[in-house]
């Protein structure tokens, strides 16, 4: 009795697996049967013409416990349709019958290219994804946002050339201004470059930013993903012969080296001035100069790998300047500023001089990451002047070889608002308890990085006034 009990439970587990296995492997074709996706739309940042996005994609999920048959994924704009799609590794505008397995998805993945027309403006390009199973329908909307551009291709700059405010510029390869050559850029010009795309200065760069309208450098990934990146792009290069260069306004961000400057200056200006200028977020150095020379003045140099490194001796004047490093997508490990005479190459030791005064400026950095947020490096017997006059720095030890004058150390300076975890940071100083309020000397410059007066009793320090 209990043998014949038995065999008839193993009759009804197998015909239950059986008629499981069976309807798996089934197809549901009701029209109650249910599909999700991963999202209901897709949209893309600026897009330039001509030089494609990124791609994005979306899963279209089965939620029944059968097969399901997709009659048709289709991109309504068809073939003419500025956006691509693969469905599930095929390229095609449109695809019938896509079986989809019980509880599984596919992939849907899309790119768009957007062709020029003749706006100065954003505009909007549209379309969507059509989603046909089992008499119901679904649809995904696209929509990215094309912008014309000045594209520039490997350019070589020569004569004396002018960017005006039409439209944005965006480089491929490299723009190089060349040894007899200069170019001026207007306020409220854009400059996108690409990650292989570097501006390399061996004549003259002058931008004339405002405080309205500044002038801004950054890579040109715009989606969401990447437009905050560090590294999008590598940078503004000022090479042995370029002479004469002045950016006011100007922001440069996201870069992996965002000034670089090397060898003295050809005549008696600094190679580089940069006035009411912001350097953000380079992967490595924000303003780098090699035996070189640099003056800036009412300047942001904030959260980049080696905010600010002069190397091997040269010649530089801060003025008002706030260098501040936070961790974001880069670690700060580094101090803020570091200063050397001296650079080793295949196994010898060379050195220069040195001389670099800093005025009214902040040193700081996020708390218990490094400790001293001044490196002042000296060998050999070259002239070597280092000069801190009225300066906000945080260190435990002091450098050594360096002049201090007047100068608050390791007292917070109370910026206005930091929040790393939301990558969010505003380095002004409108405590009217924060140290820096009225401990600067008088300078020549009467301006601050909002271009507000300095002139209202004794300047702040850094590179914003409290008004």
């Amino acid at each position: 009795m209990k043998q014949r009990l038995s065999y008839a439970y193993l009759l009804i587990v197998s015909g239950c697996l059986l008629f499981c296995s069976c309807k798996k492997d089934s197809f549901i074709t009701t029209g109650d049967a249910r599909i999700a996706t991963s999202v209901d739309s897709l949209k893309y940042d600026t897009v330039f013409t001509s030089i494609g996005s990124t791609t994005q994609s979306l899963k279209i999920i089965n939620l029944n416990g059968q097969r399901l048959r997709l009659s048709k994924v289709k991109l309504m704009g068809g073939a003419a349709s500025s956006y691509k799609i693969n469905i599930n590794g095929y390229a095609a505008s449109e695809l019938s019958d896509i079986e989809v397995a019980a509880d599984d998805s596919i992939y849907v993945f899309v790119t768009v290219n957007i062709n020029p027309n003749l706006s100065n403006l954003p505009f909007i390009v549209t379309d969507s994804i059509e989603i046909l199973y089992n008499g119901n329908t679904r649809y995904i909307k696209l929509e990215a946002f094309g912008q014309n551009a000045n594209f520039l291709r490997n350019k070589v700059i020569t004569g004396n050339v002018r960017w005006t405010n039409n439209l944005p510029y965006v480089i491929l390869g490299s723009v190089r201004i060349d040894t007899t050559a200069s170019l001026t850029v207007d306020a409220g010009c854009k400059i996108y470059a690409h990650a292989d795309a570097p501006i390399i200065v061996d004549g003259t760069l002058i931008v004339n930013g405002s405080s309205q309208e500044e002038v801004i450098f950054s890579g040109d990934r715009t989606d969401a993903d990447y437009k905050d990146l560090p590294a999008g792009w590598p940078g503004i290069y000022f090479r042995g012969n370029s002479k004469n260069n002045v950016l006011k306004f100007a922001v440069v961000k996201n870069a992996y080296q965002a000034i670089v400057a090397e060898k003295p200056a050809v005549n008696i200006n600094p190679k580089v001035t940069l006035h009411q200028c912001k350097i953000d977020n380079a992967y490595d150095a924000g303003i780098l100069c090699v035996n070189s020379s640099l003056n800036a003045d009412n300047s942001l140099v904030s959260n980049c790998g080696n905010n600010v490194s002069f190397i091997y001796g040269g010649s530089y004047n801060l003025t008002n300047c706030t260098i501040a490093a936070y961790s974001t997508l880069i670690t700060h490990k580094n101090p803020s500023l570091q200063l050397n005479n001296f650079i080793t190459q295949n196994g010898s030791s060379f050195t220069a001089n040195l001389n670099a005064v800093f005025s009214n400026c902040i040193f700081w950095g996020e708390t218990g990451l490094v400790d001293d947020e001044l490196s002042v490096v000296k060998q050999g017997p070259n002239n070597f002047v280092v000069t801190f006059n009225k300066c906000l720095y945080k260190a435990i030890n002091d450098p050594a070889n360096s002049i201090f004058t007047s100068c608050l150390k390791n007292q917070d300076p109370m910026f206005d608002s930091i929040e790393v975890s939301k990558k969010y940071f505003d380095f002004h100083t409108t405590n009217s308890q924060a140290p820096g309020i009225n401990k600067g000397g008088f300078t020549l410059f009467s301006k601050d990085l909002d271009d507000k007066d300095r002139n209202i009793g004794l300047p702040d320090l850094g590179c914003y006034e409290k008004q």
